[in-house]
């Protein structure tokens, strides 16, 4: 089993700056990609960032400029930096790893922008 343990999700006012980290344990095989997803209110959980083993970013359009994602193979981490951060970046944001042997999710971590 694979365990996803984010964290550095919370509370910050409009142009503000968070930093979320994510680390994969236990049994890891082959990691494709690893990335972010967040769920807003009432929405559909959306792939916010990820980052393959190549090195290789994707971001949703809304996000472009202003996060950040990074990764850390050897340790198995990926990390999203947030800043200029807007009310509409309100959500519970996950973790994501997609390796061979299959689909995993964190459990997390909420993250509200707001004055």
């Amino acid at each position: 089993q694979v365990q996803l343990v984010e964290s550095g999700g919370g509370l910050v006012q409009p142009g503000g700056s968070l930093r979320l980290s994510c680390a994969a344990s236990g049994n890891i095989f082959v990691i494709n990609a690893m990335g972010w997803y967040r769920q807003a209110a009432g929405s559909q959980r959306e792939l916010v960032a990820a980052i393959d083993t190549g090195g290789r970013r994707n971001y949703v359009d809304s996000v472009k400029g202003r996060f950040s994602i990074s990764r850390d193979n050897a340790k198995n981490t990926v990390s999203l930096q947030m800043n200029s951060l807007k009310p509409e970046d309100t959500g519970v944001y996950y973790c994501n790893l997609r390796s061979v042997k299959g689909n995993y999710w964190g459990q997390g971590t909420q993250v509200t922008v707001s004055s």
